[in-house]
């Protein structure tokens, strides 16, 4: 059975559930409803127009002993045939914390499973077994669910974990472990180890390595420090490395891949409560093109009265011609209690902005919106947004959206 139809009926299963635990009154009870209406015309002319309707819900402690429900999914159609738009199911669980002497978590149920080794949508078990001396314990396994393939019993994921904290709670360490299996076949086995260290609120050191087993590479390599003596500034830098992952059924596997590198240092001082000022160097290196060289610096408000937004200037300098000097910029209104709009800009900004619904690539060198919210109450909102957006590889094209929001 497709993904898609798995979780359009899951879905409407979710919905009697909790239409019935509702009525029988054995749970608190909340929840957003989202109405979508996207409108889009793309280069070639073609006109799109989706229709969305995402429900998100929980309920608490319907067992009366802690049991948690959690529930969000869409049911989706284009009205003009133009695009595939799937019907989803995100996530559907059942949660329990702190059964047996609470030492131990539970999620039955679709959930998204997230360790330095890797990450995936999964129809399964996750078991949590805590503080078991000075260690914590995880497991987990089910379906490895994918929006984008069908998936059957023997397309399967599971993983192991052990985290603890050692020097009097100052560092965390963790190793973690991944295996995916597409009918019957392993194609993904990946290690990770993380670290997190802190030191009298005075410096923060992280790092993540992740190793692909089955090709017996380096998949990705994380390293910074976090600086912070005074509360009004802040210092950070960072080593990314960074080879992509494919499964071994993959047609890209047997392609050779390009590694990654950036280096990054940023400063951010604190100008006052909700108002920051940061400058930020990137150095881009790559395999088959030039290395960057990629200066920010900009300033931000986040909205504490009537104003929030943001002004960055950047400055990409390379080897091969692909110099880019623009600037990004947001800023926003709360015109009373009931409106806030603004207008937003990237002009010569390359913004990779992935099309996940059509597993499309939609980088952007420019994209000048504008957006608005009108709040009939506390719960109950319609917000609007107009995009135009260009390249050198797109011509100009436009996106519209309304939602109407209800939480309950």
């Amino acid at each position: 059975m497709k993904t898609a139809n798995w979780a359009l009926v899951c879905f409407c299963l979710v919905l009697h559930f909790s239409g019935s635990l509702h009525t029988a009154g054995a749970a608190t009870f909340s929840g957003r409803s989202s109405t979508v209406l996207e409108w889009f015309a793309d280069p070639s002319d073609e006109t799109s127009v989706p229709f969305y309707e995402y429900i998100l819900l929980n309920f608490r402690d319907i067992d009366n002993e802690g049991m948690n429900f959690k529930g969000y999914g869409r049911l989706a159609t284009d009205t003009q045939d133009v695009v595939d738009v799937d019907s989803r199911l995100y996530y559907a669980y059942l949660e329990k914390k702190g059964i047996f002497n609470s030492r131990v978590d539970f999620r039955f149920g679709r959930q998204f499973v997230i360790t330095t080794a890797g990450a995936s949508v999964m129809d399964g078990l996750d078991l949590n077994f805590n503080n078991l001396g000075p260690l914590n314990f995880r497991v987990f396994g089910g379906g490895d669910a994918t929006y984008y393939e069908d998936y059957d019993q023997d397309d399967l994921v599971w993983g192991a974990e052990v985290n603890g904290l050692f020097l009097q709670d100052s560092l965390n360490l963790g190793l973690s472990y991944l295996q995916k299996w597409d009918e019957s076949e392993l194609t993904q086995e990946l290690i990770g180890v993380d670290l997190d260290y802190e030191k009298d609120n005075l410096i923060n050191v992280y790092s993540e390595f992740q190793f692909n087993y089955l090709n017996d590479v380096v998949s990705y390599f994380l390293f910074g420090g976090k600086f912070y003596k005074s509360a009004k500034w802040n210092l950070r830098a960072e080593y990314l490395y960074s080879l992509p992952v494919f499964t071994s059924t993959s047609i890209y596997s047997v392609f050779a891949v390009d590694k990654y590198q950036e280096f990054m240092a940023e400063y951010t001082y604190n100008i006052a409560v909700g108002f920051r000022a940061f400058g930020r160097y990137s150095r881009e290196i790559y395999e088959e093109f030039s290395d960057a060289d990629v200066f920010e610096a900009g300033i931000e408000k986040i909205r504490t009265a009537r104003f929030s937004g943001y002004l960055t200037g950047i400055i990409r300098k390379d080897d091969d011609g692909q110099d880019l000097k623009g600037f990004k910029a947001r800023a926003a209104w709360m015109f009373s209690k009931k409106f806030q709009a603004g207008v937003g800009a990237n002009v010569d900004v390359l913004d990779r902005r992935i099309d996940f619904e059509n597993n499309e690539d939609e980088t952007t060198s420019n994209l000048l919106w504008l957006y608005g919210t009108y709040f009939f109450t506390d719960r109950v909102n319609l917000q609007l947004k107009l995009e135009r957006a260009e390249s050198d590889l797109w011509d100009e094209y436009y996106r519209g959206r309304v939602r109407f929001n209800i939480s309950f």
